[in-house]
């Protein structure tokens, strides 16, 4: 008879060999780039890191209208046309996303603090079937704060987004460089996959940088209004 401590650890086990996040699909992103896309992603990710305060009515509209393409595709899919149901999806939030800007912003930057916390939760390889445990007191930590202070949200989800495409940039030009070594080497690919605290960390820093930088800019702006 296999005895309950037996039973326990066994759970325990399949528990922590639950995969939720998405790392394969990470680091598919992160290989498919060349150095020239690369190098575009780390420039435009720089920016958007420090100045996305500045734009960032276009990047609502733009986050907006892809998840209402994802959506649209989804939904199209089930009636028998993703292509013409991503369009329709692109079009509609994307257009809805101008007049309710504010709650829109309120909804990023839930979503931004939702992904901080599921990051920590990743990095302390906590049971990743729970990983929505953390991302809720993130998402409702996030929310607050936006509906408080909306500046808090625009830099909060600008400073991530910025961070993810200038890490992914960096990453790909980091793995096309291990590739060309002899003999080649696979540092990154190792510490993408075995090591749970090296992408939070490297969302994080940069991100806490971009709401610092962020923050004095705002401050010596005059002009700037949400």
């Amino acid at each position: 008879m296999i005895s309950i401590p037996i039973l326990a650890e066994a759970a325990a086990t399949e528990i922590q060999d639950v995969q939720i996040v998405p790392i394969d699909q990470i680091w598919l992103q992160i290989t498919s780039l060349t150095w020239l896309q690369a190098v575009l992603a780390i420039s435009f990710g720089i920016v958007y890191l420090m100045y996305g305060w500045r734009i960032f009515r276009v990047l609502v509209v733009i986050c907006f209208a892809l998840i209402g393409m994802f959506i649209g595709i989804k939904l199209g899919t089930m009636a028998g046309s993703a292509i013409w149901g991503g369009v329709a999806g692109l079009i509609l939030l994307s257009v809805m996303s101008m007049p309710l800007m504010k709650w829109c912003v309120c909804i990023l930057g839930a979503a931004a603090g939702g992904i901080l916390t599921a990051g920590l939760w990743y990095a302390f390889e906590l049971p990743q079937m729970y990983i929505w445990a953390g991302a809720t007191v993130g998402v409702v930590a996030g929310g607050m704060i936006s509906f408080i202070i909306l500046k808090a949200s625009v830099m909060l989800f600008t400073s991530l987004g910025g961070s993810a495409i200038t890490v992914i940039g960096i990453l790909a030009l980091l793995h096309l460089y291990e590739k060309i070594q002899v003999p080649v080497t696979t540092h990154i690919h190792d510490m993408v996959h075995n090591q749970n605290w090296f992408l939070p960390v490297a969302l994080m820093v940069p991100t806490l940088l971009g709401i610092v930088l962020q923050n004095k800019f705002i401050k010596h702006s005059q002009k700037w209004e949400l």
